[in-house]
């Protein structure tokens, strides 16, 4: 793609080119949610796995002499953009007096110090590579990333390619004789290329230059440098930076002071001839102390820390990371940290990337699909989709159900035998045999509580780790040890969610982190004991949460070496459940309809389509309001930080009913006068969903074994619905969901899973009373929560990212369905919820009110964003140390 200013590149905008070279082009670009200018280096191919592996190393670098890598992109990297001349443009003016000339050199030397203390060597240090802003301060720019560029060009001092063994990369000018040679280099190549630059920058002049490639690599590789033209000053250091032999060429950049002759001009004998020996002195104790270092034997009990390594990844901008609506993540790590599996699309579907190839691969028949994870041995995918849970080998091939869900998924762990042990919010923990079957009860719920959530198995299989949820304020909720021998509870922590064990890369403690918000807590862990030590601190500040369960987007591999890596995203609109509600016509239009973001779901229009009721989860609880577009006016019905969702009109406008989490169904007068209270009671979840056009009769869900169909009926009291008993409309095995009544009352269309997905089904109101009667299946390719037209003779549903629409005939006892079209398409993650519907059609059959994301720049790229922290563990130990 051709770039010019004004074009958008993810959500950077381009001002202006700023240079073009070998490997792609440099552009000036604004950074809209920052407010900043930032550079844009633009490949002329897709980066490659080896260019990630790399960058990770790279992202790890903070120094103030080292330009900042912000972010990557499929075949961009988004850098600091540093104001100044480069260092090659300062030597073109001439040569640069003394002390100027040593000024930059010790920014360049801590610059590369930095990087090579953690084992980063940049290979293509040269004048162009360094910048010097305004203020005299030096940037060095593109560490590594030399190893990225996949040609040669024919210039004496063109890059070159490293590709294979034996390959060679740099500047041919600047190149160390073994790294001419294709050998294999380490940092002291920069050390050697630090010295030609000093030379140059004192000259004005190349030490080495040819006429071509090969005379410039024969001159680094034979010729002896020529530092007569240097000042006595600096010669002992370029006589040891430029030693051909690496054997003996200075072995670390902060020796360089020692090399250094005080003062200006020529150096006294004495100094001329003392110094190197004081310097091989320096050197050997150096070497000494180090080897001692490595060799002790107390070495062996101290673990091998690794630096952290923070890379954003950029998944790609087909890639659409969805919120899910029951909380946890919409991605999972393997054990050994070898793939990654997301959920992405609409349908939501998994695919699956080997960390080691550069393209995620869809995984056949998991349409529907959230909350993935990985078995113990990292070789099955376990997910829900379709009111069941299922697995799929990780290299594919048939998916097989387990179990039914009974109740809103919250998480699930392996243990080593295969045995699932899984948690559904309202039943608390289900032990599922390892090849599926009917869940049985392995842990119950205590009176207060909701779910025992995102469970994890701790090693040695003996305990698990579990958040107690009893509230949407995560401050009350509780992170406990389960045992497995004798179901014993033990709180180990307060206030949070997500709670993990991280294993030590030796013995002794491992640690315990947890969410609050968006900030990850760490505390030390004593695993033998199940108890932490000390206090937690705060580790992270930065990771995105579900506004509506606290429930946070985070995952763990003890990969690589039990360093661990931790995947997570980012904190932001696009990851945090803030959404809009708004209008949308049939020709795609869009128009706010509540224009304030918020945490909304299950959006219900009232019958006259002037008002909306809401689920809105806003401090500990989640509560129903309706909002008056005409007066841009919420009025909340509900009150008590418990958990209300799914409203429902009654069809005079009166009324608002809607499902209390484990309490059954209430009832609001939709105006906010009096109090909620109870139709029906219950400690199973009923979910309202519709009302016969007379407002007598009442169609909800009931979740126990799958989901059935239930009728209510009911008598309007003078300001309150009283309810009769109800009555099973569909006794079935399958989970059967979303009933809607048509506007005539006569029938009652529904999803259920008996095909083995979603499907919307049409039965006759009331049921024939001889249980024979017609059923006609309407959706051919998933759909799920159908809405009759009010005017028309359609039934409209959801399937995937698009509304369909079928048109209908009735004669008789007879119902016909024709063949459903797309009424309105391209809804994307507005429609990517699995539980619940995010839109409602308005009564003139026109538009729908749909919940969307809400869409800022940043949010938007970040729906495709994951940050993986390598050595991990690594880093808690340095921030949150365990002690002895």
């Amino acid at each position: 793609m051709q770039l010019k200013p004004g074009d958008k590149l993810g959500p950077y905008e381009i001002v202006s080119l700023l240079g073009k070279g070998g490997m792609g082009e440099v552009w000036k670009a604004s950074d809209p949610q920052l407010g900043r200018d930032v550079a844009i280096k633009v490949s002329a191919q897709q980066f490659t796995d080896r260019f990630e592996r790399e960058a990770r190393t790279i992202a790890s670098l903070n120094h103030s002499n080292v330009c900042t890598l912000y972010h990557i992109g499929p075949n961009y990297l988004v850098m600091e953009l540093i104001e100044g001349p480069t260092l090659a443009e300062r030597i073109q003016e001439g040569p640069i007096p003394l002390d100027e000339a040593l000024g930059i050199a010790k920014q360049i030397a801590a610059a590369l110090e930095a990087a090579h203390d953690k084992s980063i060597v940049h290979r293509d240090l040269k004048p162009a590579n360094v910048k010097i802003r305004p203020d005299g301060s030096v940037k060095v720019l593109d560490f590594g990333l030399a190893k990225t560029v996949e040609q040669v060009e024919s210039g004496p001092d063109s890059p070159t390619m490293l590709s294979a063994v034996g390959s060679i990369l740099g500047t041919a000018g600047y190149m160390a004789p073994e790294q001419a040679r294709g050998k294999t280099v380490d940092k002291r190549a920069d050390i050697w290329a630090f010295g030609v630059v000093l030379y140059e920058m004192l000259t004005a002049k190349r030490l080495f230059q040819g006429e071509d490639l090969v005379e410039t690599l024969a001159a680094v590789v034979h010729k002896e440098p020529d530092l007569s033209g240097v000042p006595d000053q600096v010669r002992p250091l370029l006589t040891r930076c430029l030693v051909k032999d690496p054997r003996k060429r200075l072995r670390d950049i902060t020796g360089m002071e020692f090399l250094l002759v005080e003062g200006s001009g020529t150096a006294s004998p004495a100094q001329a001839a003392g110094l190197p020996h004081l310097v091989w002195i320096v050197a050997g104790v150096l070497a000494v102390t180090t080897a001692i270092a490595l060799w002790a034997p107390w070495r062996s009990t101290k673990p091998v820390e690794s630096p952290l390594v923070r890379l954003d990844v950029d998944l790609g901008a087909d890639v659409s990371l969805p919120v899910p609506a029951t909380g946890g993540s919409s991605f999972a790590i393997s054990p050994d940290g070898a793939r990654f599996v997301y959920v992405s699309g609409a349908p939501a579907k998994l695919f699956i990337r080997r960390l080691d190839q550069p393209k995620a691969t869809e995984v056949s028949g998991t349409e529907g699909a959230y909350r993935p994870f990985f078995s113990a041995d990292g070789q099955w995918i376990g997910f829900a989709a379709a009111g069941k849970l299922k697995k799929i080998s990780v290299e594919g091939g048939a998916v097989v159900p387990l179990a039914d869900i009974t109740g809103i998924f919250g998480g699930a762990a392996w243990s080593d035998d295969g045995t699932l042990y899984a948690s559904y919010v309202g039943k608390g923990l289900m032990r599922i045999p390892a090849g599926g079957g009917q869940p049985e009860t392995f842990a119950g719920l205590a009176k207060g509580e909701s779910g025992l959530v995102v469970p994890q198995l701790l090693p040695g299989g003996k305990a698990f780790l579990v958040v107690v949820f009893t509230s949407l304020d995560e401050d009350k909720n509780t992170i406990e040890v389960l045992t497995l021998a004798d179901r014993h509870r033990k709180i180990v922590a307060r206030g949070g969610h997500n709670a993990l064990y991280l294993p030590p890369t030796t013995s002794g403690l491992g640690h315990l982190i947890y969410i609050n918000k968006a900030t990850l807590f760490a505390v030390p862990f004593d695993l033998a004991k199940l108890e932490t030590r000390g206090t937690a601190i705060p580790v992270l500040d930065d990771v995105a949460f579900n506004t509506a369960t606290k429930a946070g987007q985070l995952e763990f591999s003890p990969a690589p070496s039990g360093h661990g890596t931790l995947v997570y995203r980012k904190a932001g609109a696009g990851a945090s459940g803030a959404r809009t509600l708004e209008w949308v016509d049939l020709a795609g239009k869009k128009e706010p309809l509540r224009a304030k973001p918020g945490v909304y779901q299950s959006p219900a229009l009232s019958p006259d389509g002037k008002r909306a009721a809401l689920s809105v989860t806003d401090g500990g609880g989640q509560d129903i309001w309706v909002y008056d577009a005409q007066r841009d006016a919420m009025t909340r019905l509900t009150f008590g930080g418990a958990v209300y969702y799914a409203p429902t009109w009654s069809p005079d406008g009166q009324y608002v009913v809607f499902l209390n989490a484990n309490n059954g169904v209430f009832q609001a007068r939709a105006d906010g006068a009096g109090q909620p209270q109870a139709l029906t009671q219950s400690k199973r979840n009923q979910i309202p969903w519709s009302f016969t056009p007379d407002g007598k009769r009442l169609a909800y869900s009931e979740v126990a074994t799958g989901s059935q169909i239930w009728t209510l009926p009911l008598e309007d009291q003078g300001g309150r619905l009283k309810a009769g008993t109800p009555e099973q409309f569909l006794k079935s095995s399958f989970s059967d969901s979303a009933p809607s009544f048509s506007p005539d009352g006569r029938w009652l269309a529904y999803h259920s899973n008996e095909s083995g997905k979603a499907e919307v089904y049409v039965r006759a109101f009331p049921p024939p009373s001889s249980g024979q009667g017609g059923k006609w299946q309407i959706s051919n390719n998933g759909g799920t929560f159908p809405r009759w037209s009010r005017g028309g003779h359609e039934l409209m549903y959801q399937s995937g990212d698009q509304i369909m629409a079928a048109s209908y005939t009735v004669k008789g006892d007879a119902f016909a369905a024709e063949k459903p079209r797309v009424w309105m398409a391209n809804l994307g993650a507005a429609l990517n919820i699995e539980t619940f519907p995010m839109w409602d059609l308005a009564p003139d059959g026109k538009r729908v009110a749909v919940i969307t994301p809400l869409g800022s720049v940043e949010g938007l790229r970040q729906d495709h964003d994951v940050v993986f922290l390598q050595n991990f563990v690594d880093e808690l130990r340095r921030k949150v140390p365990t002690g002895k």
